[in-house]
């Protein structure tokens, strides 16, 4: 009795332990978005995890909000690095808030490793449609020229101090020589709000956002921030055309925390550019204005690093502080 029942333990274990690998392969990836359910990042994280589900098994989108998006960052930071807990890395988090708050619960350049760069999206200078028409605005040079025609009468919104739209419109401020007062408001969405209703005359928003209102001519864009024109938006110059070397996109990517073992940063890596590189993603992220940018690791690691360096130099012009 004791042998059948010794037998009998030792096949259980057996069996355990040929198990606990595909069992480990099946526990769910959690992805934290530190931004709210609804907007460009969560719907193409949300969909990014419906792409690997073939390879990687279930992945669960986490939305941690909040401080600018250094809430849920800081939860990526302070996961273990064990490959299943991933999150999204973006302008605002890894680019701008190291210098925009006095103090960060997490180091931007120390505390995470990129595994892909997922998007990139134009911002783009839009001013209310009916603002234009009055005023004859059709072009960056028509802006400019009413700026200094009407001294102290222009005004921009933005998401908030130290946003994309705010920084941007301060790099525009400063090369063009022209003043307009900035407006914060408390997120993209009111801004936009504000632009549609005719509180503010132009915002700098990022085109995903803005495209619905463009093409139902609320709002009529006049320059993309990016380097080049955007295949997204044909026919609208960049403002390097005018100020060359201008240039702030909105972006996003894929990190783990640091000290994760780059095989798994690799298996991470492979699933998540084999779905940025399908057909039917490109097709999906196009109709969010949005252009998937598959990366290596390492590449994306020194994109991230490259773009604090830019932003150290924007924030501080610009004056902008959170706290």
């Amino acid at each position: 009795m004791n042998r059948r029942t010794s037998l009998l333990l030792s096949l259980l274990a057996a069996t355990a332990a040929l198990a606990a690998p595909f069992a480990q392969a099946q526990e769910p990836i959690r992805l934290i978005v530190p931004y709210a359910p609804g907007g460009p990042l969560d719907i193409t994280s949300r969909a990014l995890a419906e792409r690997v589900r073939d390879t990687l098994g279930v992945v669960i989108i986490e939305n941690k909000a909040g401080a600018g998006g250094n809430i849920g960052a800081d939860a990526i930071a302070k996961a273990a690095p064990d490959g299943l807990t991933i999150g999204l890395a973006a302008t605002a988090t890894h680019a701008v808030n190291p210098w925009l708050y006095s103090r960060m619960p997490y180091d931007a350049g120390k505390d995470f490793a990129g595994i892909t760069q997922m998007v990139r999206v134009p911002n783009v200078l839009v001013v209310n449609a009916a603002f234009a028409e009055r005023n004859k605005i059709h072009s960056i040079a028509d802006l400019l020229a009413y700026a200094k025609a009407h001294p102290g009468k222009l005004n921009y919104g933005s998401g908030g101090n130290g946003s994309s739209g705010h920084l941007a419109g301060e790099m525009l401020k400063q090369q063009a020589g022209i003043y307009a007062l900035h407006v914060p408001y408390r997120g993209a969405n009111p801004a936009q709000l504000a632009l549609l209703s005719g509180e503010v005359d132009f915002n700098i928003d990022n085109l995903a956002a803005a495209a619905p209102n463009i093409r139902a001519g609320k709002l009529k864009a006049l320059a993309v921030t990016s380097l080049a024109p955007s295949p997204l938006l044909p026919g609208v110059p960049a403002l390097s055309k005018t100020f060359p070397g201008f240039s702030i996109d909105t972006w996003w990517g894929l990190v783990a925390p640091a000290g994760t073992p780059q095989p798994v940063i690799d298996k991470l890596n492979k699933a998540f550019t084999d779905a940025l590189k399908a057909p039917e993603t490109k097709s999906r992220f196009e109709m969010l204005m949005a252009e998937p940018v598959p990366t290596t690791p390492a590449a994306f690691d020194q994109f991230m690093a490259a773009e604090r360096k830019k932003y150290q130099q924007v924030v501080k012009a610009s004056g902008a502080k959170v706290d």
